[in-house]
């Protein structure tokens, strides 16, 4: 479908998702699980794992890796701008200016630590203004597809994406919505059936907001900049899912990559 850019959006346009906690946070834990019937070595390399997962971490610091230690990834709120769309597509740019972002997902059993494949990703999020397709007059518009896909995890439980680098709106750190799906079909370039296995959000560090935010069309965005540190939600379990990003070159407006661990149970129903 034909997206129609929208540059003039007013900030009446960029409705504020509720300040709602994490879904389910009482219940997230950490979960370490070693294979195979030797303890000594594996042991220690979980212990030194555990302890760095332990330590404080800045905003700007993302969770280390998970592989080792199986770790449930914290839900947070769905927010008011989820389309159940589940268009299968990797591109989900549909000509939206920003920094380009190549986003990749690796959806791995918190209870194993085995890699998810077939593992239906969701993914949406506002362009450089601040504005999410569906809503762009402030009610639902389904005629506008712009920044939503769905991508099924690879045979080592990765999703790709490619998209832009999401701008803000008033009282929201940059972020990215995701869920993932078990259990359905894919059909005509839809999704199908199974059920919603984990809701989250993912956030970008603040050193590459700013310089992003000085960039066109990000720096036509006149809405208030929060801070990762200033955004209730992502206080509550948001540094699990901050992206480690790598440049393209010298110039950042050439595009990013972004990665990033979601640990799941993938029989869950949140």
């Amino acid at each position: 479908m034909t997206d129609t850019p929208r540059h003039n959006a007013t900030d009446s346009q960029r409705a504020p998702e509720p300040a709602e906690g994490p879904v389910g946070a009482t219940r997230r834990s950490v979960i370490a699980t070693l294979g195979g019937a030797t303890l000594g070595a594996a042991a220690l390399g979980l212990a030194a794992t555990q302890a760095a997962a332990a330590a404080p971490r800045s905003a700007d610091r993302p969770a280390p890796p998970r592989a080792a230690a199986c770790v449930l990834t914290p839900e947070q709120t769905e927010g008011p701008y989820y389309l159940d769309l589940e268009r299968v597509r990797r591109d989900i740019t549909e000509g939206k200016a920003g920094v380009p972002l190549t986003l990749r997902v690796t959806v791995i059993d918190s209870t194993t630590c085995a890699t998810l494949p077939n593992t239906a990703v969701d993914i949406w999020h506002c362009d450089a203004l601040g504005i999410y397709s569906g809503y762009v007059a402030g009610g639902s518009t389904p005629d506008t597809t712009f920044l939503r896909g769905v991508q099924l995890t690879d045979a080592s439980g990765v999703a790709e994406f490619t998209t832009v680098y999401p701008g803000w709106y008033v009282g929201r750190a940059l972020h990215i919505h995701i869920k993932t799906h078990a259990g359905g079909t894919v059909s005509n370039g839809t999704y199908h059936g199974g059920h919603v296995s984990h809701t989250g959000q993912l956030y970008f560090p603040e050193t590459y907001n700013t310089r992003v935010a000085a960039l066109s069309p990000y720096r036509n965005n006149t809405a208030t900049r929060t801070l990762n540190a200033r955004d209730g939600i992502y206080r509550n379990g948001g540094s699990a899912t901050l992206l480690s990003l790598t440049q393209t070159g010298s110039d950042l407006s050439k595009g990013v990559t972004g990665t990033v661990v979601l640990g799941i149970d993938p029989t869950a129903t949140p």
